[in-house]
C-alpha cells in the first residue's frame, strides 16, 4: 500500500488502539497515536519510531478533537478506539454515570466523525470500534449497550453523508477481547469462562485480530465497503451474553 497514507488512531496508548497503530505502521502508514493519556501515547510512538508521533486528545472535548485534526496536514485514515463502560441496573444507575459513558462512546464518536469527516481526503476511511453490545443486550449495561447501538447507526448515517466524497465509514464490533480494559474480568470467578462458553470458536479475541480487520477496512481491498458494522467476536453474537452483573454480585456475596 505504499507509505503515502497518513493515519490517526485515537486510543492508541493501549489495547486495540495500540495494536491498530502497530498494524498500520507495519503497512507503511504514518501514524499519529492520539490518546487522553499523552505519556502513554508518547511512549508508544517512541516504540514505533519516526515518522510516527503522539498527540493528546479528549473525545468529549470538541476543541481538543478539532485541534488534533487541524494539526494533521493530510489525513487518509482515522480509527477511533475511545470507549469505556459501566455496570448497574437502570433503576440504580446514576444519570451522571449514564451520561459519562454516552459522552465518550457516542457523543465522542460523533465529534470525531464531525472533524475527521471535514479533514479526510477523498478516498479516506473512518473506522470506529463498536461492540457486541451494540446488538446484544446485557443486564446492568444500559449505558454501554445504548451508546454502542447508537454508534452503529451513526456509522451508517456518516457513510451516507460522506460517500459522495469517496470517504468510507465503517465500524468493527468486537466481542470479548483480552486488553487492559477487560483484564479485571479475570478477577471475577466464572466470568471469562462464561464469555468463552458462549463464543462459537471457544476463546477470547486478541487485539491484533481486531487490528487486522481494521487494516482491511482501510485498505483498497475494501474499496466498495461502507456503512458496515463488522461483527468480530468468534461467533458470540450467535449465543447469549453472559450475566456480568450476576457474576459481580455473586462475588460481592449477593445472590
Amino acid at each position: 500500500m505504499g507509505n503515502s497514507r497518513s493515519a490517526v488512531v485515537i486510543g492508541a496508548a493501549s489495547g486495540i488502539g495500540w495494536a491498530t497503530a502497530r498494524a498500520l505502521a507495519a503497512e507503511g502508514d504514518r501514524v499519529t497515536l492520539a490518546d487522553r493519556n499523552l505519556d502513554g501515547a508518547e511512549q508508544r510512538a517512541d516504540e514505533l519510531g519516526a515518522p510516527h508521533a503522539a498527540a493528546h486528545v479528549d473525545v468529549t472535548d470538541e476543541g481538543s478533537v478539532q485541534a488534533l485534526f487541524e494539526n494533521t496536514a493530510t489525513l487518509d485514515i482515522v480509527v477511533n478506539c475511545a470507549g469505556f463502560g459501566s455496570l448497574g441496573l437502570i433503576t440504580d444507575l446514576a444519570v451522571e454515570e449514564f451520561r459519562a459513558v454516552v459522552d465518550v462512546c457516542l457523543t465522542g464518536a460523533f465529534i470525531v466523525a464531525k472533524h475527521a469527516g471535514a479533514h479526510l481526503r477523498e478516498g479516506g476511511s473512518l473506522v470506529s470500534i463498536s461492540s457486541l453490545n451494540g446488538r446484544q443486550p446485557a443486564v446492568g449495561m444500559s449505558a454501554y449497550c445504548s451508546a454502542k447501538a447508537g454508534l452503529s447507526m451513526l456509522t451508517q448515517v456518516a457513510a451516507l453523508e460522506m460517500g459522495p466524497r469517496g470517504i468510507r465509514v465503517n465500524a468493527v464490533a468486537p466481542g470479548f477481547v483480552e486488553t487492559p480494559l477487560t483484564e479485571g474480568s479475570a478477577l471475577i470467578p466464572g466470568l471469562v469462562e462464561d464469555y468463552v462458553d458462549n463464543t462459537a470458536l471457544g476463546r477470547a479475541g486478541q487485539p491484533e485480530e481486531i487490528a487486522d480487520a481494521i487494516v482491511y477496512l482501510c485498505s483498497p481491498k475494501a474499496r466498495w465497503l461502507t456503512g458496515e458494522v463488522l461483527d468480530l467476536n468468534g461467533g458470540a453474537h450467535l449465543n447469549k451474553y453472559p450475566d456480568v452483573l450476576g457474576h459481580v454480585m455473586k462475588l460481592a456475596g449477593n445472590s
